[in-house]
């Protein structure tokens, strides 16, 4: 429950960064500073995939090694590489991004030419992100040593910390450098702590680690990470790549702020979708390797439907009520697109259950797997962004998301994970099928009766029917307040 209540708490301060400080930001910028600051943010999300894999890579080994007769010796020992290989990247990449930057200014490429700040900006975000890598080897050891949510929480903190001083950056600066600084000092600050003190506080044992492995270790590690580095980057190429390519292929940045703050609310679905399956995949990983194949299949089955459900009752809310929100949180600077919204909603519920199958074949050493669906789902998001933006802008960005999302990550690997793990899996997603079409269908009917019934204007009108509409589908859900009921349910999920 620690690590479930501390994810919640991460997507909850996601949220805050994503869609509640919008409306601050546009109290002080410009659409296209707002579009700049979109483009700056998922610029330093995306180079997240510098960790190569190395961090499920290091879990794994972690798993591995609690089986060893010197479990604490062959951990330290490997911790200690390992951070060797993280701090090497951190000093080559930093260097790399700052020569490109030198010969080829970011600014240029993604249409900002104009801004001065633009470049500097974008490095400030970027090679911060780079230097917090190091705390991704302590994160994937406290994960695998039941630590779990003490470093959540403590990421929390740090992006807490974040947000405050980019509130105090804004109102003292206002610029986009001093926002980018403000948003990554804590985390580099929370790298440090963790890799100094708190772990070696933590598992003494650590201190007596040797660091001593060959360049052809080294090598040997990021080879076998590379199943885990396709299907991380393919994921955040999914979320932040179609913001860079929407910026650099359309011209107008009104446009680049409506993608990027349209695409916010559906990486939030996906984002709290995938860290609900974090610790219902670290329990499948753990009875797929004691091969207790019962347990595995009706924990997987029961996860499944569960992610099902939280993304279908979001949506069906989103649908009919994400127009007024979203005219308020822009004071309506920038234009709805109702297209572009429901192909990103309905098919972050449609994808959903796909991300628990994710999150099970990371945990479960399927590396040639994840190279194969996440490398080829990859191609296929790249090839079709080229094409469908160039020819309807943003709305082409959402049909390229969503449709390498349904025919290959939920269409191939989905099937592939559920086939091996279900005994009845066509059953199953057509059970799926069945609740998300049932709960988004019937919200989303029950919220836009509620939009034009309810009285008032403005936010006292957003507010009211929000509220009603919660009243009502908490009502439809009460009968679920029987144990019995939902146990009989649950005993009915085709697994």
């Amino acid at each position: 429950m620690r690590g479930w209540s501390a994810n919640l708490v991460q997507t909850i301060l996601g949220l805050v960064q994503q869609l509640l400080l919008v409306p601050i930001f546009l109290h002080v910028w410009t659409g296209e500073m707002l579009a700049a600051w979109l483009v700056i943010y998922a610029a330093g999300s995306l180079a997240v995939v510098a960790d190569a894999g190395l961090q499920l890579r290091a879990i794994n080994r972690f798993l591995a090694f609690k089986a060893c007769r010197d479990c604490d010796g062959r951990t330290a020992n490997y911790y200690a590489a390992m951070l060797r290989i993280y701090f090497a990247v951190d000093v080559g990449l930093g260097v790399l991004v700052l020569v490109g930057a030198l010969l080829l200014p970011p600014s240029r490429s993604l249409g900002f030419h104009e801004m001065a700040s633009f470049d500097l900006a974008l490095l400030v975000m970027t090679v911060g992100v780079l230097l917090v890598l190091p705390a991704n080897l302590v994160s994937g050891l406290y994960r695998a040593r039941g630590r779990y949510s003490r470093s959540v929480w403590l990421q929390n903190g740090a992006l807490l910390l974040g947000q405050i001083a980019q509130l105090v950056a804004l109102a003292t600066n206002g610029g986009l450098v001093a926002v980018a600084l403000a948003f990554v000092s804590p985390q580099i600050l929370l790298m440090i702590y963790l890799v100094a003190y708190d772990a070696p506080r933590l598992f003494p044992f650590l201190r007596a680690g040797r660091s001593g492995r060959s360049w052809r270790w080294a090598l040997g590690q990021f080879r076998r990470a590379f199943p885990f580095a396709v299907a991380n980057l393919s994921e955040l190429a999914l979320v932040n790549a179609p913001v860079l390519m929407v910026s650099a292929f359309v011209v107008d940045r009104v446009a680049v702020a409506q993608w990027g703050l349209t695409r916010v609310i559906a990486s939030f679905l996906r984002g709290l979708c995938a860290q609900v399956t974090l610790p219902i995949a670290a329990e499948l990983g753990h009875d797929y390797a004691i091969g207790d194949r019962e347990r595995l299949r009706q924990l997987y089955a029961r996860g499944s439907t569960l992610v099902t459900v939280i993304a279908s009752v979001i949506v069906a809310g989103l649908l009919p009520f994400w127009p007024d929100f979203f005219t308020l949180w822009t004071h309506g600077s920038i234009p709805y697109d109702a297209p572009l919204a429901h192909i990103l909603l309905l098919g972050s519920a449609a994808v959903a259950p796909s991300l628990l199958a994710l999150a099970f074949a990371n945990h479960s050493n399927r590396g040639g797997l994840l190279v194969r669906t996440k490398g080829l789902q990859l191609v296929v998001f790249l090839v079709l962004s080229i094409v469908l933006i160039r020819l309807l802008g943003p709305l082409g960005a959402a049909i390229a998301v969503v449709a390498s999302d349904l025919c290959v990550q939920f269409g191939l690997l989905g099937f592939v994970i559920m086939g091996a793990t279900l005994r009845h899996p066509i059953r199953h997603t057509l059970f799926l099928a069945a609740v998300m079409a049932a709960i988004v269908l019937s919200g989303w009917a029950i919220g836009v009766g509620v939009a034009s019934l309810a009285p008032g204007a403005g936010f006292a009108h957003f507010i009211v029917e929000c509220a009603i509409w919660s009243a009502l589908v908490a009502l439809v859900a009460s009968p679920l307040m029987s144990k019995r009921l939902r146990d009989g349910l649950i005993a009915r999920v085709p697994a």
